[in-house]
């Protein structure tokens, strides 16, 4: 059975437009997605709580999310008429950085979105870290945190960021609703050319 608080099961919202990217590249409205995603529905009073945001300020982001399509109403958990619960509308969000390169406007979205991912990544990490002392040793011991390096022809590149895509993808399809036993475990995933290489 689907629960309906929930987005659809593969649900992706593929950009293609700046104005949605130039929206979701705010460090706020980005967090709140993801608490929506993560945590599933919530009121504009949660999420305010949640993010230390007033509900004020909460509401204009959850507007501006709306508008482009990255949130929507949950009118059937409201408990009356005046409680307003919102989710995600979207399990993720994508878009393709090569479709941007050649329109100025478009890939300084892109790149402004690109960043605002890559800096909320980092304070996660860094929420985790600050964290790890609370968790028991068996969950602090799979934690893995690497890098590496390899001259790969192009065709070697892509297979290695197929090769990591496929590893995420296994793991992507037991997202759902949580089991006894069960944590949240995020993972994140970079492959890029070295700029100096």
């Amino acid at each position: 059975m689907t629960d309906p608080a929930r987005p659809p099961a593969a649900s992706d919202l593929h950009l293609h437009d700046p104005g949605p990217m130039r929206a979701m590249a705010h460090p706020m409205r980005l967090r709140i997605i993801g608490l929506l995603r993560m945590e599933g529905p919530a009121t504009v009073g949660m999420l305010a709580q949640q993010t230390g945001e007033s509900a004020g300020s909460v509401s204009y982001h959850m507007a501006t999310l709306a508008k482009h399509g990255f949130v929507e109403e949950a009118p059937e958990l409201a408990r009356d008429r005046r409680e307003r619960w919102w989710r995600a509308a979207h399990e993720m969000t994508s878009w393709n950085t090569v479709d941007f390169i050649d329109d100025p406007a478009r890939h300084a979205a892109s790149d402004a979105l690109r960043r605002t991912v890559l800096e909320s990544y980092h304070r996660e990490l860094l929420a985790a870290l600050d964290a790890e002392a609370a968790l028991e040793p068996e969950w602090i011991a799979p934690t893995d945190s690497s890098d590496g390096a390899a001259h790969l022809t192009l065709e070697e590149f892509q297979e290695l960021s197929a090769d990591l895509a496929a590893v995420r993808d296994k793991w992507w399809a037991r997202r759902g609703e949580p089991a006894e036993g069960t944590r949240l475990v995020r993972w994140m995933t970079h492959v890029f050319p070295r700029a100096d290489a």
